[in-house]
């Protein structure tokens, strides 16, 4: 539908009757935000390319979209941010004081502070986004294309963000302490070196703020993370992390030494691995293989890194996220080493696919919710 007849239909159709696509299921219906008419109209053409979607209104500022919303519902929103009257953070903002819950998905050319507004916006209950091209021209391109429809794809199966409380940090302090005594107490089921490794996706960034800062810095232990985010983000995402709470945060840069105690965050663009770094040391390396499972950095690289390690236990832990990235890796590395996996739940996930895959493949030793990770890290790999 063009915009002229959104919500108009010549007499032999009914509303009764929405739009299937060929397996049967309904089309979700999309609204798209941003003052580019034709920018409105290129987004627009690609989503209805799709049969799995049909735009059903358009919004030329966030204003708009938030007069729409208070009236109608929608399975996804595509947002942009830099908007006159009401930009995309403002929207943000006034859903939540509204309690309206709907999954959005950011898409925007701010290159300038771009990962820092991307974070805000993921923050503020934005569920995952694209990076534009600067032109309508290049958003024809059917790399951007293709990237765009998997993204709407995953929203679109997403959970609808909660409109939860903000947990501030003296309670994160406080529950870390207690867990952090029982720890001490009761010590962990095996010795030796350990290494903790986090795999998540769609709703990762935001569910990793429930899990990192409840991480204290005595963990004997150090933390690696594959979030699939695009190079320029994972920087800021760290950053961000590392404000958090007690324990350190970084990007990972090749050659870091691996210490416990430290949270080694995978650069978007480049898979991360683990090798040895002589004298019982392991370091950060990058390799630049094709995307694997279509993402990259990809969890199974770093699962299948640390084969060869000198780690005596991996603790595997999946979170959020669509497909099925971590559980090839894991697969493997369970045939050489002592492994133990904590998936996320579904009711807990944004998107249940990639901890959902774990669990079905047989590999996960605990599922459980998002807010109990933290304290299952902890009491499998113990403090100092």
């Amino acid at each position: 539908h063009k915009h002229w007849g959104c919500g108009y239909f010549l007499p032999t159709i009914t509303l009764e009757e929405p739009k299937k696509g060929t397996t049967g299921t309904m089309t979700k219906k999309i609204l798209v935000v941003d003052d580019s008419a034709l920018m409105r109209r290129v987004l627009c053409d690609i989503i209805n390319s799709d049969e799995r979607f049909e735009v059903s209104d358009r919004a030329m500022d966030g204003q708009e979209a938030l007069e729409l919303l208070k009236k109608n519902s929608y399975d996804v929103v595509v947002l942009d941010v830099n908007m006159p009257r009401m930009n995309g953070l403002q929207l943000l903002y006034e859903l939540q004081k509204a309690k309206i819950s709907v999954r959005i998905m950011m898409a925007s050319t701010d290159t300038r502070d771009g990962a820092r507004t991307t974070l805000d916006a993921l923050e503020l209950g934005a569920l995952d986004f694209v990076h534009k091209p600067d032109n309508a021209i290049s958003c024809r391109a059917e790399d951007f294309r293709e990237e765009f429809l998997n993204t709407l794809a995953a929203v679109a199966d997403s959970r609808p963000p909660a409109l939860e409380t903000k947990v501030v940090k003296q309670e994160i302090r406080t529950t870390t302490r207690k867990i952090v005594e029982i720890a001490k107490k009761h010590g962990t089921g095996i010795a030796g070196k350990k290494i903790v490794a986090i795999a998540s996706s769609t709703g990762g960034p935001k569910s990793l703020q429930s899990v990192i800062p409840r991480l204290p810095a005595q963990l004997q232990a150090p933390v690696l993370i594959v979030q699939h985010m695009p190079k320029g983000f994972t920087a800021s995402l760290a950053d961000r992390l590392d404000c958090l709470g007690e324990i350190c945060v970084k990007e990972a840069a090749e050659g870091d030494e691996l210490k416990n105690g430290m949270v080694y965050l995978s650069m978007g663009g480049s898979h991360m691995n683990v090798r040895s770094g002589g004298a019982g040391t392991s370091v950060i390396h990058y390799s630049d293989e094709p995307s694997r499972e279509g993402v990259k950095p990809c969890a199974n690289y770093m699962y299948e890194s640390l084969m060869e390690s000198g780690y005596d236990e991996i603790i595997c832990v999946v979170l959020t996220g669509m497909g099925a990235d971590g559980t090839e890796g894991i697969k493997n590395l369970k045939s050489k080493k002592k492994v133990h996996v904590i998936a996320q739940d579904q009711e807990t996930s944004v998107v249940y696919g990639m901890p959902r895959s774990v669990a079905k493949a047989g590999l996960a030793d605990q599922i459980v919710p998002l807010e109990q990770i933290a304290q299952e890290i902890i009491l499998n790999v113990g403090v100092k």
